[in-house]
């Protein structure tokens, strides 16, 4: 069967299985640079909180010959599984006072994400968007996070202008910036020992390596490269997660590297976390970061 005719049986199954109590909705989750997923949503009336179960994975499963019963058992235990870990009271959500300290901001591409944009508060930056988000941090459920809505917004009564300025502070104090020499990576990833004038390279991202190229945003480390280099710098956008610095000594044209950013997009990096095809560039004299029209 397709992928459609799939989650309508799946569901009736899961309905059976897991009784009349619970009411079982098929969602579509918009992501990042318009990847659209689909989902189901076990809840009862009792419910404030559930996870979202993606059934891309399941389908897999289901072509490669597992059961429908066996797939629907998966998805109830994995559903059992997080409900016990998930011990958020929703209600302080509603108040900016209890929330504000855990608001942060992540980059996102502007014209990928046009559909997700409407519905979401954000700030345009070069060919970027900054969006927000409320991160959750427990000791079973792990790191994971809320994306900031228009609704949140409104019941909040704050602006997008009000967010940004209290992400950015939670920003220098829990996801502080971090400028790494590439050299350091190949030197733990390989055990090859390279000097700093063999790779002219840096990666920056935070302390967290999650979201990390909005560290751009708020680098006090990139003008002080940029000094000690005597040089702009190139930027090199990897992912949502980190980007790359290197002098830009206009030795070679900017396709060049544009080319090189599109190819490792397209064989290295995970759709959804596809950040930008463009260059931007650390303007020494400006102070600031500007993008680079190839």
């Amino acid at each position: 069967m397709d992928f459609n005719a799939f989650v309508e049986n799946i569901v009736k199954v899961l309905q059976e299985k897991m009784g009349e109590d619970y009411e079982i909705k098929v969602t579509k989750v918009m992501k990042n640079n318009d990847i659209r997923l689909t989902g189901v949503i076990m809840m009862r009336e009792t419910d404030k909180v559930s996870p979202t179960i993606y059934l891309e994975e399941p389908y897999r499963q289901y072509r490669e010959g597992t059961d429908l019963h066996e797939i629907a058992d998966r998805i109830a235990a994995l559903y059992e599984a997080q409900m016990k870990d998930i011990h958020l009271d929703m209600n302080f959500f509603g108040e900016f006072e209890y929330v504000k300290d855990r608001i942060f901001h992540k980059l996102i591409n502007y014209s990928q994400n046009k559909n997700l944009l409407k519905d979401v508060p954000h700030l345009k930056w070069c060919d970027l968007a900054i969006v927000f988000y409320y991160s959750i941090e427990e000791e079973k459920l792990g790191r994971a996070s809320i994306l900031i809505h228009n609704n949140h917004l409104a019941m909040w009564n704050q602006t997008a202008d009000t967010l940004y300025q209290t992400a950015q502070h939670n920003m220098r104090l829990g996801m502080p910036e971090l400028l790494v020499p590439m050299q350091e990576l190949i030197n733990d990833m390989t055990g090859l020992k390279l000097e700093e004038k063999d790779v002219k390279m840096y990666v920056l991202t935070n302390k967290e390596k999650v979201y990390g190229a909005s560290a751009m945003l708020y680098s006090d480390e990139i003008s002080k490269l940029a000094t000690r280099l005597d040089s702009d710098l190139l930027i090199l956008p990897s992912s949502v997660h980190e980007v790359l610095l290197l002098p830009d000594e206009r030795e070679r044209k900017y396709e060049f590297y544009r080319q090189m950013v599109e190819e490792v997009n397209t064989t290295q990096v995970e759709p959804e976390e596809i950040l930008s095809y463009n260059l931007y560039r650390y303007n020494r004299k400006k102070a600031e970061i500007e993008e680079i029209i190839v």
